[in-house]
């Protein structure tokens, strides 16, 4: 239940001089522009339709992602969608038509549509103002029917609804008794069981068949728990991550009728389980996955294995495989390679004859020779805590006196992992050194490196990323003079509380879409939060019992310490972190008579979204860093569809 709310809560849980730097093997990349990293990819998320004859695929047109669709062997691709405002968020293969997902302006209010893989008979499933739509179970079995959770009756809550695609019609499957944030179906597609929440405790309910009634099989406190991810396939128990009497969440077979473990499947002792693969065809589990410095598979299933294998020879590269989709019959992959260095290539790879052929590349424009190496690091806190993070290096620099961006990732409770990201390269190309810092707090680590973390915002978990800094800095490879901060969400916040409670530590800061007063963010939390404020209070603090608490831990009631050149980024119809919160700061500023940079997008939400928006926020802050860092700035040019 746990690491399902996580998972909505934040999805976001994302410069020396040139004639300064000293290049030490000829080989510094070449200034790139700014577009190239954040541009829309060329085609990306494949998919394979059901009977293995079509790829659908995503496409810029007008800057804006949309839905194509190919036979294969074909070079013909037909449009599907024609959308200008918004991209298509997610996409699905239902038979011969495509399901979808997109909402209005980055409000999150997710719209379903449909439509067939000939481009016709386009249809708006959920037209309704202010819900928020969910996949249940895309009943693979059922052609026409798939299971949908909605707040269509209750905004904090999502009830269960049998939606027919050809019909449109909507019938009530099952209504959500109060705080149910999961549901579960068994390989059948009947619903058997739900996660519920109080806010504070964790209730797992199960019913033997969809006519008996919901009992509850097992309570635990949000700490600990069991989080389902799918039926055995007799449908009798649950393949489900558990931190049960342990620190680290491990994969276990779950009896569900008893509420008890039956098996401990697979463990690691440094990090949690994230996630599993399973074959629906041969009904096995083929592999579960685990992310220490970098991912890591354990495989369960020869023939899993065996195909893995395979591509990892063909390929001839370290990036990381991805196997992104399959046909039906599961002889017909999709596969991805990405890595630190670049955005990846799509394949197409058949089972029976091990025939392995290229379909694209997402970002051809990007060389891997001129990116930079991620490369995992681990310090110590002030307080004697591992940490763990990735520091990049400019290519061609040497590690030593360089300008820094210290990069606290979003969520909190969400980590930083090894791989591609166009932040991290492109401040990279700029010339500075990049440091993304797991701080306490942090999930993937364990329960005790997690509740570290609790009522710790702008307290340890600000010391983490404090203590990053004098790492790097008694390293040699930060300059302290040139040490900025940027941020996102809970980054972002990070980002405020840097430069509020240690002023001197910090050149310039750009904090986007960050939180500023704790009190005000937890009033305009998304109405379907409400049934996990207990947990919020407990994990952050509550606005009453712990008034003093969150009021010394928001920087928008200590802005007289503020010194440091300020640049802020908001989406007007952010839902996660209002508007207000970047508004407030702002103003509190400007009533101080400080200057801050502000930008705001009328037409975005919790980040931004469309790509010429990307464009004009990445523009400036690159200005941003350049005046206060001394970094590089390339000129911005025209890109082409």
């Amino acid at each position: 239940m746990l690491k399902n709310f996580l998972s909505i809560l934040f999805v976001w849980g994302m410069l020396v001089s040139c004639n300064n730097q000293k290049n030490t093997d000829n080989t510094a990349a070449p200034l790139i522009p700014m577009q190239d990293f954040f541009r829309n990819p060329e085609n990306a998320y494949f998919t394979l339709s059901p009977d293995g004859k079509k790829i659908a695929f995503t496409k810029p047109v007008n800057q804006r992602m949309n839905i194509f669709c190919t036979v294969i062997g074909s070079s013909d691709t037909l449009q599907l969608t024609n959308f200008t405002d918004r991209d298509v968020q997610g996409y699905f293969w239902k038979g011969d038509k495509i399901v979808y997902i997109k909402d209005n302006g980055g409000d999150e209010n997710f719209h379903l549509y449909v439509i067939g893989s000939n481009g016709l008979n386009q249809k708006d499933l959920t037209p309704f103002e202010k819900v928020n739509v969910q996949i249940v179970d895309d009943l693979e079995a059922y052609e026409n029917k798939l299971l949908i959770g909605m707040n269509k009756d209750n905004p904090q809550l999502f009830d269960v609804y049998l939606l027919d695609l050809i019909s449109g019609e909507i019938t009530l499957e099952a209504r959500n008794p109060g705080g149910v944030s999961q549901w579960i179906t068994d390989h059948n597609g009947s619903l058997r069981v739900a996660v519920q929440s109080d806010g504070v405790n964790s209730v797992l309910l199960y019913r033997a068949d969809k006519n008996s009634p919901f009992k509850q099989v097992l309570r635990t406190t949000f700490k600990e728990g069991v989080q389902p991810l799918i039926f055995t396939f007799d449908n009798q128990n649950l393949y489900a991550l558990s931190n049960l009497k342990r620190d680290k969440m491990a994969l276990v077979k779950f009896d569900i009728a008893n509420g008890k473990e039956l098996e401990v499947l697979f463990e690691n002792p440094e990090v949690d389980i994230d996630n599993i693969e399973y074959s629906r065809l041969r009904k096995v589990l083929t592999s579960v996955e685990y992310t220490n410095a970098k991912s890591e598979k354990h495989f369960f299933d020869p023939i899993h294995e065996n195909i893995y294998s395979d591509l990892k020879e063909k390929l001839g590269v370290q990036d990381e495989i991805i196997l992104t989709g399959h046909n039906q019959k599961e002889d017909l992959f999709l596969v991805r390679t990405i890595s630190d260095k670049t955005l990846g290539t799509t394949y197409l790879y058949n089972v029976n004859d091990k025939s392995f052929k290229k379909i694209a590349d997402r970002a051809p424009w990007l060389q891997r020779e001129d990116m930079c190496d991620m490369k995992p690091i681990s310090y110590t806190s002030s307080d004697g805590l591992l940490i763990n993070g990735y520091l990049t290096i400019p290519k061609g620099v040497e590690a030593k006196n360089l300008p820094v961006i210290i990069n606290p990732h979003g969520g909190p409770w969400a980590r930083d992992e090894w791989g591609w990201n166009p932040e991290v390269q492109f401040l990279a190309n700029r010339g500075y050194a990049v440091l993304q810092i797991n701080f306490r707090g942090s999930t993937g680590y364990g329960r005790k490196f997690w509740e570290a973390g609790f009522k710790q915002w702008g307290k340890k978990m600000q010391q983490d990323i404090t203590d990053a800094v004098n790492y790097l800095t008694k390293e040699g490879i930060a300059d302290p003079e040139r040490v900025g901060i940027y941020g996102a969400s809970y980054g972002g916040y990070a980002t405020l509380a840097g430069i509020t409670y240690t002023p001197n530590l910090y050149a310039c800061a750009v904090d986007y879409v960050g939180v500023s007063n704790l009190f005000t963010f937890m009033k305009t939390v998304p109405p379907y939060w409400q049934p996990f404020m207990q947990m919020m209070y407990e994990m952050v603090g509550d606005p009453v019992k712990d008034s003093i608490l969150l009021h010394e831990a928001s920087p928008v009631f200590y802005v007289d310490k503020i010194r440091t050149p300020l640049f802020i980024a908001q989406g007007a119809n952010d839902p996660r972190v209002n508007k207000a919160e970047s508004d407030q700061i702002v103003e509190a500023l400007k009533k101080r008579g400080v200057k801050v940079e502000y930008m705001v997008k009328e037409n975005e939400g919790h980040g931004f979204g469309n790509e010429e928006n990307q464009f004009d926020f990445y523009s400036a802050m690159e200005k941003f860093l350049a005046k206060h860092l001394g970094g590089r700035i390339a000129p911005i040019e025209k890109t082409t569809e």
